[in-house]
């Protein structure tokens, strides 16, 4: 959905710190025609719309450039089985190019008696939430118990991974940053 042209002119306008009346000013215009504008009820010609822009310090090139839209919801569908993944231990990227951001979450799961692969030490921290199952993480030399709805966090500076010591599957939110899957 694309923003009008009056709400990003108003946008511009509230942005510059200037009234209504001190942009009709600048520009020749009235008031009310100002008010219209940015009602949507009236268009500006174009050159109208580029002595606004001027004032309002925006070409037009960038007044009409489409704004990048940032993806802020992931279905199901969307997730990435890694090519690491096995029958026993599976990794799902559960946000697309997550690679490129500060976090990445990824839901592992685990079939009983499997466990992650060992990472070596690196530079970030890591988060982990148990959804199911019963689980071992392996923290350097530390071996802590957890079971469904406990959470680790760590930096990332110590050889880790993650055993299912459970009967049962066992799946966990898993954080890494920076991303590492």
């Amino acid at each position: 959905m694309s923003i009008l042209i009056g709400e990003k002119l108003k946008r511009l306008r509230l942005a510059n710190n200037l009234t209504q009346e001190e942009l009709a000013n600048r520009t020749d215009l009235t008031k009310g025609y100002i008010s219209q504008l940015e009602r949507d009820h009236t268009s500006p010609s174009l050159a109208t719309l580029k002595d606004l822009l001027d004032v309002l310090g925006e070409s037009l090139t960038d007044f009409f450039k489409e704004e990048a839209r940032e993806q802020n919801v992931f279905r199901r569908q969307d997730r990435i089985l890694l090519a690491e993944s096995t029958e026993h231990f599976q990794v799902e990227l559960l946000v697309q190019a997550s690679q490129k951001q500060d976090m990445e979450p990824v839901l592992v799961t685990l079939s009983p008696g499997s466990a992650t692969w060992e990472d070596r030490h690196h530079q970030g921290q890591e988060f982990g939430y148990i959804l199911k199952g019963k689980v071992a993480l392996q923290l350097g030399r530390q071996r802590h118990q957890l079971d469904e709805g406990d959470c680790f966090y760590f930096t990332a500076d110590k050889k880790h991974c993650v055993h299912n010591v459970g009967r049962e599957e066992a799946k966990l939110v898993w954080v890494v940053t920076p991303p590492t899957f």
